[in-house]
């Protein structure tokens, strides 16, 4: 049998890391802080994540490995308390991940079942439930984690982008499309800054870099899959931001934050449209925490191989790595402690600093991958100078997720040095 991965499906791999479920987490987070100018904060974190994906591409063609992130972040630090701590924010980074989208499920789900009258008591139900089904399915086998993620692929895509078309006619005569003017915008440092809250929405590019090992033809399919998957999600979210201001007043979209995508597809479908997006969001969801919990379980894993976690992360449990479990296990305390947003910020500043990172070793290495220097160097920057506006604003709104990115980051370089001495 043929197991290579053609073009087609390492575009797959990439859109589908991409649109698992953050686009259903985080829009009406971003328009809470973009306002009108919302399909602007969707382009600045999406040409940040093209930018970064030219170091990605490099180094995928010149040190291809399923260790991806991992392996690029040694291959420009050497095994050491830096690439260690880094590496253990991606995984962190991964639960985190998980955590944004069980909130999401949680949101979504008691808008099709309540199981009690509680709002809030639902949402940890069903957050807490996902979380623990997921985990189930990862132990029972890999294959049907596999096949949940590639039906799935299909599916939200299909109803994404009949939202889009219905949407784009629903527009006609709306009086919300006003929304989208000039003077409806945030101020552009926090238009820029709610591009970076949602940057978590880009994150799954990254994916692509496991699966080199296994492309067909892999100097013409690594920057075709990077590029392709990358420019065709930005046009997707800014078109679902579009359609979503223009549908909705910004005070609807403020009371239905968490299933604002949902709530969008009411004014051209009603009630059907509304359950119809639902669903859409809890298969998206779904298959987003089964990847995810495999891929962390991977992360961790390659870690603990590389010397960089204590070997004890070797060790498998029920025939997986037991990073598999503690994966789960800090997912569920995460997603029933803190918000959204704090979920959101700090899944933003783990990626942002990461994808820094990247860039930076883009640069180190430039000579070695052939690649021009000015592209990971300006991608650096740029990384940096967004974390430092995203950490800047949600200071004065949100300074719970700066501490709490905090406190990670910090956690993740003693884990390393304590391991290290």
């Amino acid at each position: 049998m043929n197991k290579k991965i053609g073009l087609k499906e390492a575009i797959s791999i990439g859109i589908g890391g991409m649109v698992g479920g953050g686009i259903f987490a985080v829009l009406g987070l971003a328009v809470s802080l973009a306002k009108g100018g919302t399909p602007l904060a969707f382009l600045f974190a999406g040409i940040l994540a093209l930018i970064t994906s030219y170091s990605y591409v490099n180094l995928s063609k010149a040190y291809p490995s399923r260790g991806g992130t991992v392996k690029f972040i040694n291959q420009g630090f050497g095994v050491s308390v830096f690439s260690g701590g880094i590496n253990n924010l991606l995984w962190i980074s991964y639960t985190i991940m998980l955590s944004l989208y069980s909130s999401a499920f949680g949101s979504y789900a008691p808008n099709l079942f309540e199981i009690t009258n509680n709002k809030t008591i639902n949402f940890h139900i069903y957050s807490s439930a996902i979380i623990i089904l997921a985990t189930a399915i990862n132990y029972y086998s890999i294959i049907v984690v596999g096949k949940i993620e590639s039906y799935a692929v299909i599916i939200k895509l299909v109803i994404l982008l009949a939202f889009i078309c219905f949407g784009a006619y629903g527009l006609i005569g709306n009086p919300n499309v006003s929304q989208l003017a000039i003077a409806h915008w945030a101020r552009p440092i926090k238009l820029f800054a709610g591009g970076m809250v949602i940057f978590v929405a880009y994150e799954g590019f990254e994916l692509i870099a496991n699966a080199v090992p296994d492309m067909i033809d892999p100097e013409k399919n690594i920057p075709r899959a990077y590029y392709f998957s990358i420019i065709f999600v930005i046009i997707l979210y800014i078109i679902i931001a579009f359609v979503t201001v223009g549908s909705l007043p910004f005070q609807k979209i403020s009371t239905a934050q968490d299933y604002v995508l949902a709530e969008a597809a009411k004014p051209m479908l009603g009630q059907i449209g509304f359950s119809i997006i639902t669903v859409a969001a809890l298969i998206s969801t779904f298959s987003a925490i089964n990847a995810s919990l495999l891929g962390g379980s991977r992360v961790s894993y390659e870690i603990a191989e590389a010397d960089e976690l204590s070997h004890h992360f070797l060790a498998k449990l029920w025939n997986k790595p037991i990073g598999l479990m503690i994966t789960a296990v800090a997912t569920l305390i995460l997603v029933n402690v803190l918000d959204l947003e704090s979920i959101s910020t700090a899944g933003s500043v783990g990626f942002l600093l990461i994808f820094g990172i990247v860039n930076l070793v883009g640069f180190k290495l430039s000579n070695d991958t052939k690649g021009n220097k000015i592209i990971p160097l300006g991608g650096f920057i740029l990384c940096m100078i967004a974390l430092v506006i995203l950490i800047n604003q949600q200071y004065d709104s949100n300074i719970l997720g700066v501490i709490v990115s905090g406190i990670i980051i910090g956690f993740c370089f003693l884990v390393e040095w304590i391991h290290k001495n």
